[in-house]
């Protein structure tokens, strides 16, 4: 398989020595883990995730923390993996980046985080201490995934990630009873008192991701915006813009979610909100009505102020992009980004926030360049730069991550959630996963679903 014979490519040419944190702990399988067991999400191979008893993690470095894992989650990033999408996977892998939990050991040079309290990790690793940490740009930190191919493929590398293959690095996840964090110090925010996991958990990527979709692209009062894809990420980054002052929100995706979207939008603002089901339109060089012709429409002639993707670039619309994805003549289609481009007005504004691997054919840069489009990389969201910010609109109570969560499931059934997740059954849109150390639900949490 492609995803796994670029990893052996990777290990052939070796890394670039960078990271200041052990590279490709993906499972905890030999020298870095324990007799004892857990509970874990593997990925096995294309569209195959298993959950296994795997060995518990150790403290491998004096900077780690070991966490029981109390809650984590399925993201929509998540079934990129689970697609192969995302290049340098292995057999027996352990998934999962958004997570919370309790420390239960530390290692000798932690100063911060203490055993027994409840933490939040951010889906990236950072170091703190680099010329991106010191501007809580945590994200794209320098010290943490010394990943070749990523380097020779951007110009650049990202932070190291949990649960997100070897291309950033190659740390094991959180879909997990337990997982190390590396650098805990930097790398976990704590949880008061009075904020229960089911709402922190999310702190660690989706409400940040959303946040900064909005914000890096730039949500001005009274702009009319457009949301590509309407899961999480999309549902908040709606929400996120109407706290920016947003006259409009037009969520642009197809059933469920569409419903989902309607079911839990806040009555206060359901004046501002227009549904469109890319479905039920046609697209490319048509005259026939489009996306494209649709938001003109909603948007006095001329097109929204500002798009945001927050979709990905791997589900083609027509046969000759997803014809191209299969023989590796691209990786990711450009038909939503062209769809943002044609879509807003001129000198309007789109932001990328869903998933992009490597490169797209026919990418409308006459649009962009002859109408002035800022076309915007809203990059990896720099958890740290975000999350002190949204852990207080929680405890204020002017933000509710409740509001996109639909289930609640066990981390023995994750193998099963992935299936359902992918096919959107039963409106599923955002998962809490509880383990054996979960505390009881919260108030307004789902109910615990079996399968």
């Amino acid at each position: 398989m492609a995803t796994q014979a670029a990893y052996a490519v990777e290990k052939a040419i070796g890394h670039d020595g960078s990271s200041i944190t052990a590279q490709d702990v993906a499972n905890y399988d030999g020298e870095a883990g324990k007799e004892e067991t857990m509970k874990a999400l593997c990925w096995m191979g294309k569209n195959k995730v298993e959950v296994h008893d795997v060995p518990r993690p150790k403290i491998l470095e004096p900077n780690d923390v070991i966490l029981k894992v109390t809650g984590s989650t399925v993201c929509g990033s998540d079934l990129h993996l689970y697609h192969g999408t995302v290049i340098q996977l292995s057999k027996g892998d352990i998934l999962g980046h958004e997570f919370c939990g309790i420390v239960d050991e530390v290692g000798s040079a932690i100063k911060k985080v203490q055993k027994g309290k409840r933490y939040v990790a951010s889906f990236q690793i950072a170091c703190g201490d680099c010329f991106f940490c010191k501007q809580k740009l945590s994200s794209q930190c320098e010290r943490t995934n010394s990943n070749t191919t990523e380097h020779a493929m951007y110009g650049g590398q990202t932070a190291g990630m949990f649960g997100y293959s070897h291309f950033t690095g190659g740390f094991a996840g959180g879909q997990a009873e337990y997982v190390r964090v590396p650098l805990g110090d930097v790398n976990l925010l704590e949880i008061p008192e009075s904020v229960p996991d089911e709402k922190a958990l999310y702190l660690g990527d989706v409400l940040a991701t959303s946040y900064n979709a909005v914000h890096d692209t730039a949500v001005y009062p009274g702009d009319q915006v457009a949301i590509f894809g309407a899961g999480p990420i999309g549902q908040m980054a709606g929400i996120f813009a109407v706290k920016a002052g947003a006259s409009k929100i037009i969520f642009v995706d197809t059933e469920p979610r569409l419903t989902f979207i309607r079911s839990r939008w806040p009555a206060d603002h359901v004046d501002k909100l227009e549904l469109v089901d890319y479905k039920k339109l046609s697209f490319g060089v048509t005259n026939k009505p489009t996306v494209v012709s649709k938001l003109k429409e909603l948007c006095g002639g001329r097109g929204p102020d500002a798009a945001i993707e927050c979709a990905a670039g791997e589900y083609a619309k027509g046969w000759m992009h997803w014809l191209e994805m299969a023989i590796g003549a691209e990786t990711d289609t450009s038909e939503i980004i062209n769809e943002m481009i044609e879509g807003v007005r001129n000198f309007g504004r789109c932001g990328v926030t869903g998933v992009y691997v490597g490169y797209t054919n026919h990418f409308n840069i006459g649009s962009l360049m002859e109408r002035g489009i800022r076309l915007i990389g809203n990059g990896q969201a720099p958890v740290h730069k975000y999350w002190d910010d949204l852990l207080k609109m929680i405890q204020d109570g002017e933000l509710d991550p409740l509001q996109m969560v639909s289930h609640r499931v066990s981390v023995d059934d994750l193998d099963k959630v992935y299936v359902k997740f992918e096919k959107r059954e039963d409106y599923m849109q955002k998962v809490f996963v509880e383990t054996k150390f979960s505390l009881p639900a919260c108030a307004g949490s789902p109910k615990l679903t079996r399968y």
